[in-house]
């Protein structure tokens, strides 16, 4: 094997690798917190999971200034992994939800 196909194998296991922990921590179909039936209470688990994250690791590094920053970053990035989980599961249960207002009327004209 070329040095460039052991490059290529060790790029492909990286990515994969990669791909199936982020599909781990934040796909609900993967996730053992997929078994929460309730999004908004996996959405606080998952918070909770974040701010034990941060204090961890500002602990470890030992600076109070980053364990502000920390929280909120955790903070922001769970909310929005779980803004779209909701609102995915919400376009496969009820697409209806977002034709709402679409700007028709009920015979297709316009308002």
């Amino acid at each position: 094997m070329s040095v460039s196909e052991r490059i290529s194998t060790l790029t492909n296991n990286i990515k994969t690798f990669t791909v199936h922990a982020w599909n781990f921590v934040f796909n609900h179909n993967v996730s053992p917190l997929r078994h929460i039936p309730d999004v908004g209470v996996r959405h606080y688990v998952l918070q909770i999971l974040g701010l034990m994250w941060a204090v961890s690791f500002s602990i470890a590094i030992g600076s109070y200034t980053f364990l502000a920053i920390s929280i909120l970053g955790h903070s922001i990035l769970i909310a929005a992994a779980a803004i779209t989980v909701a609102t995915f599961t919400v376009a496969a249960k009820r697409p209806k939800v977002f034709m709402r207002g679409a700007g028709r009327r009920s015979d297709g004209e316009h308002e």
